[in-house]
């Protein structure tokens, strides 16, 4: 009888006649069998069970998830519209929805929906930690953990992507459900594994960012499911999200600064030119990169860039006039947003008050931002840590002084600040040295409708 079996990460196929051998399966003399990708267990599986033809599936060991939701909230209606399309697709797809409109609870809601035992992935240890402790409330104990040390494996459990990619082969049959999320992590040579190498037939992309630059984001498609419910910022602020606007604040060099700042993108960009890369398109960045490295005129056109950089983003005139915006926004809540470590320490130094980088370590990230939330220290400085995947409901102003020229980095940024509370008008400044590449990097980086309203 033709058999399934889970080996590894694996789906192995025994007893296949030639003639329904699927795609993507091909002869392993070290099983003696057909061996694929265990995410096809969904379509081979389906396949069968379509045809009526008999099998023994010895592949899944994942169960019903025997827990009762435990939830006194009523899902807001666009949120129960993501729930249904999601089922209504076989439960499998990706839900597009803007920070702080309540993707984790939808989440919540379809674990609760597919009654499988589920694994969620993200892409931080903060984001585990939080994600433990919302599973707890709505499902109770235990609940597993894999990453930052831990490695307990439940019916449900968090892991961070590193952990899931890394141990997927151990537990790949374990799950009938996972949730990846901030999916848009997922695409790329490593973390796609964690999708691969797991039979879960039904799985959940969330994210309010789902498009990347070098347009990976395709691949979600194959490996978690096509966007099935999608609602962007502009379509919720003011009734779900708060009600926001922007502002872009052109700030200005020295004379001498200047002269430093076009003598070194000059260098940049006849280098550029000189090879024929197109920096902006997709790849393009990586390109310059590996040209770089090869030359000495290279390395010294990517040091002119890093000079370049230095200046636009170290601007003091963007320090000044933070200085007003501080004093304007003096008890509001506000998240100050850098490109490098540098300029956030700068702004500590400067205006005594407390930054966020790689650098600060778990503990006193939770203090800081548990004083950020009581309002002790209404103010944080951040490099590019605060960008995903923190709640910070109390934050109002932010405040943009340099970053990268993706879309994605922008509307995070100001997905940060829309977390719902009455009364509440949140507002992002961006401040841009004109006559600079800063220029035409604002204008690329809000593309997105957000900032078009």
């Amino acid at each position: 009888m033709r058999t399934l079996r889970y080996n590894a990460g694996t789906l192995v196929l025994v007893d296949f006649p030639p003639e329904e051998v699927p795609d993507g399966f091909v002869w392993d003399e070290r099983v003696g069998a057909l061996r694929g990708h265990a995410a096809r267990y969904h379509q081979v599986a389906l396949d069968l069970h379509r045809r009526g033809v008999p099998y023994r599936d010895e592949a899944k060991a994942y169960a019903l998830l025997d827990r009762r939701h435990r939830t006194d909230r009523s899902p807001r209606p666009y949120q129960g519209q993501a729930v249904r399309a999601w089922r209504d697709a076989g439960r499998r797809g990706t839900v597009v929805l803007p920070t702080g409109a309540g993707k984790s609870f939808v989440a919540e809601l379809c674990i609760a929906d597919a009654g499988r035992s589920a694994m969620v992935v993200a892409p931080t240890i903060d984001l585990v930690g939080q994600w433990y402790d919302q599973l707890v409330r709505a499902f109770g104990e235990p609940v597993g953990v894999l990453g930052g040390g831990v490695h307990q494996v439940e019916a449900l459990t968090v892991s961070t992507y590193d952990s899931a990619w890394m141990h997927m082969e151990r537990y790949g049959d374990r799950f009938g459900l996972l949730v990846f999320d901030e999916v848009h992590h997922l695409p790329g040579p490593s973390y796609s594994q964690a999708a691969l190498m797991s039979l879960a037939p039904y799985r959940l992309g969330l994210t309010a960012t789902l498009e990347r630059s070098d347009g990976a984001h395709h691949e979600v498609d194959g490996l978690v499911g096509p966007v099935v419910f999608r609602r962007e910022i502009q379509d919720m602020a003011g009734e779900f999200l708060a009600d926001y606007r922007t502002e872009i604040l052109e700030v200005y060099l020295s004379d001498e600064d200047q002269a430093a700042y076009e003598d070194a993108y000059a260098e940049y960009r006849a280098f550029v030119d000189l090879v024929g890369i197109r920096v902006g398109a997709p790849g393009g960045w990586q390109s310059f990169l590996r040209a770089a490295g090869r030359t000495r005129d290279g390395r010294r056109a990517y040091r002119a860039w890093r000079r370049s950089r230095e200046i636009v983003q170290g601007a003091p005139a963007k320090l000044r006039l933070l200085e007003e915006l501080l004093r304007r926004h003096r008890g509001s809540r506000v998240i100050l947003f850098t490109a490098d470590n540098a300029t956030a320490f700068e702004i500590s130094r400067r205006f005594l008050v407390p930054s966020i980088t790689h650098q600060t370590d778990v503990k006193e990230r939770r203090a800081l931002l548990a004083a950020f939330t009581e309002g002790t220290l209404p103010v944080l400085a951040t490099s590019r840590v605060l960008n995903e995947g923190v709640d910070l409901p109390a934050a109002e102003v932010a405040v943009v002084l340099s970053g990268s020229n993706t879309v994605r980095e922008h509307v995070q940024r100001l997905g940060r600040i829309l977390r719902p509370r009455e009364g509440k008008s949140a507002v992002l400044y961006e401040l841009v040295v004109a006559n600079s590449s800063e220029m035409g990097t604002s204008e690329r980086r809000r593309e997105h409708a957000a900032y078009q309203r």
